[in-house]
C-alpha cells in the first residue's frame, strides 16, 4: 500500500516494528516516504509515531491501521495469554493509535481513518473465533467512530480488500 501510494507522488511515513524493513522505502523515495520504528504495544512509540509525521510532512491526512496478527486455535485451546495478546495487538494498539492521531486530525479539521479487517471481520471460520472477534470488533469500531469523528471533518472506514465494508462512512 505504501509502494503504491508513493509511486502516486503522495508522502507517506511507514511503520514497522522493524524499521529496517521499511528502509527501502526511503532509499526509493527520500523526499515523499520515512519509515519509523513502532510496536504498536507501546504507547510511547504510538504518539512519538505520530509526531513523526508530523515533523516530517507537517499533518497527517490518512491513517492506515493495518497491524495485527492472527490466532488459530478452538476457544477451549488457546491460553488467556495468547487471548489478550490477540486482543492487545488487534484492538488496544488500534485504539491506542486512532486516539494518538484523533487530536491532529481534529486540529486540522480533516482526516480519514482506515482500519483493515480483513475477511475476518466479515466472514469466520472455525479455529479462529478470537481472531474473528478482533476483526469484527475492528468493523463496529470503525463504524460508530466515524459518527464520532465527523463534525470534526474526519472520516473512518474500515476495509476488506480494498472495498468499503462500512456503508455509514463515506
Amino acid at each position: 500500500m505504501a509502494e503504491a501510494v508513493l509511486a502516486k507522488g503522495d508522502r507517506v511515513v511507514a511503520t514497522a516494528r522493524k524499521e529496517e524493513t521499511l528502509a527501502d522505502l526511503e532509499r526509493q523515495y527520500p523526499n515523499h516516504g520515512r519509515a519509523v520504528r513502532l510496536d504498536i504495544a507501546d504507547f510511547t512509540q504510538v504518539t512519538a509515531s505520530a509526531q513523526a509525521a508530523i515533523n516530517a510532512f507537517g499533518r497527517i491526512d490518512v491513517l492506515v491501521n493495518s497491524a495485527g496478527t492472527g490466532l488459530v486455535g478452538a476457544v477451549e485451546e488457546v491460553s488467556d495469554a495468547q487471548i489478550r495478546q490477540q486482543f492487545e495487538t488487534n484492538i488496544f494498539g488500534l485504539l491506542d493509535v486512532i486516539r494518538a492521531v484523533i487530536p491532529l486530525l481534529r486540529q486540522q479539521g480533516s482526516g480519514h481513518i482506515v482500519n483493515i479487517s480483513g475477511m475476518g471481520g466479515q466472514v469466520s471460520f472455525p479455529l479462529a473465533s478470537i481472531y474473528h472477534a478482533t476483526k469484527y470488533a475492528i468493523e463496529g469500531i470503525s463504524e460508530s467512530l466515524a459518527k464520532e469523528v465527523a463534525a470534526f471533518g474526519i472520516k473512518s472506514s474500515s476495509r476488506v480488500h480494498s472495498k468499503p465494508v462500512s456503508p455509514a462512512v463515506r
